[in-house]
């Protein structure tokens, strides 16, 4: 049985702070990401037996680029602020810990670099 008082057992256990800025990062996201989702959805329904030329040409709209790419990387940073969050909670060994938040930050990166690649490919006609 030990003798310390409730903070002297939650010392050394990591600051509160440092999870606020994560946690209101997954909530701007989550806000960016309805308006963007409404509007692709209802786009591409809108799109819906159109011919890839017309899809093409519908990415290839300025404001349709940057309203998917930023479609797509909130989505990549929600997924990987959400995935980090399991991965710290439910994975208990240190190095697994460490190694599955790398591995879903790299992953996030590289999937989300190509698919904002792959709209700029299509909206520059390349």
């Amino acid at each position: 049985m030990s003798q310390r008082s409730p903070l002297g057992r939650a010392r050394g256990l990591g600051s509160a702070k440092d999870g606020t800025a994560h946690w209101w990062a997954q909530r701007l996201t989550a806000l960016a990401l309805v308006p963007l989702t409404l509007w692709v959805v209802t786009s591409l329904v809108s799109l819906i037996g159109a011919d890839y030329g017309a899809v093409a040409g519908w990415i290839a709209s300025p404001v349709t680029a940057v309203l998917m790419i930023l479609l797509l990387a909130m989505t990549f940073h929600h997924a990987q602020l959400g995935a980090q969050v399991v991965i710290e909670d439910y994975v208990h060994n240190e190095a697994l810990k460490i190694a599955g938040i790398i591995a879903v930050k790299f992953l996030a990166l590289v999937l989300g670099l190509a698919s904002i690649f792959a709209v700029l490919m299509i909206a520059l006609g390349v």
